[in-house]
């Protein structure tokens, strides 16, 4: 088979980037990186235009993968997200100024983190490691010995595992 060649270690970055571009499962990946980031920076310019720069950093953009140029927000708390829906009508109109295919913007709220944690048990007992093999395993592992060529590598292998993992 030929596969291509590996890229040399001493490449500089913006090489890397070239690479990244051209390969074929991760130029899609980086593109969607880097539309996102220009999304989110939009984003914050539309906000800034409509005095609610102080939301940008609550706010993580995204396009609806159901509708042609539909945006969803996702937003920390359901007081954000009142407050876009108020705005959605200027911030699409301020999102197409700025050159962004925006028809739609749907406004979604991030669900909470668990406030809890799962705790041992203190009076459990230990579960010790399984030591060895159970008769099962260790009677395919013999069977299987025995049905190898005695110089083969792969024989000598399951001897020393053999050797190695007594019951």
């Amino acid at each position: 088979m030929n596969f291509a060649r590996k890229p040399s270690r001493k490449q500089t970055a913006h090489e890397w980037v070239d690479y990244l571009r051209e390969s074929n499962g991760l130029g899609g990946i980086l593109a969607k990186t880097e539309g996102l980031v220009k999304l989110k920076l939009t984003l914050e310019q539309a906000l800034a235009k409509l005095e609610l720069e102080h939301l940008s950093s609550k706010i993580e953009p995204g396009w609806s993968s159901s509708k042609d140029n539909a945006l969803f927000l996702l937003v920390s708390s359901a007081s954000i997200a009142n407050r876009l829906q108020q705005n959605l009508p200027s911030l699409i109109n301020e999102l197409q100024k700025l050159g962004t295919r925006c028809t739609a913007i749907q406004v979604k709220i991030k669900p909470a983190s668990a406030q809890w944690e799962v705790k041992p048990r203190e009076n459990a007992p230990h579960l010790r490691a399984a030591r060895g093999f159970n008769e099962i395993a260790k009677k395919s592992w013999e069977d299987l010995l025995q049905k190898l060529a005695p110089d083969s590598e792969l024989r000598k292998t399951v001897e020393r595992l053999l050797r190695h993992k007594p019951k």
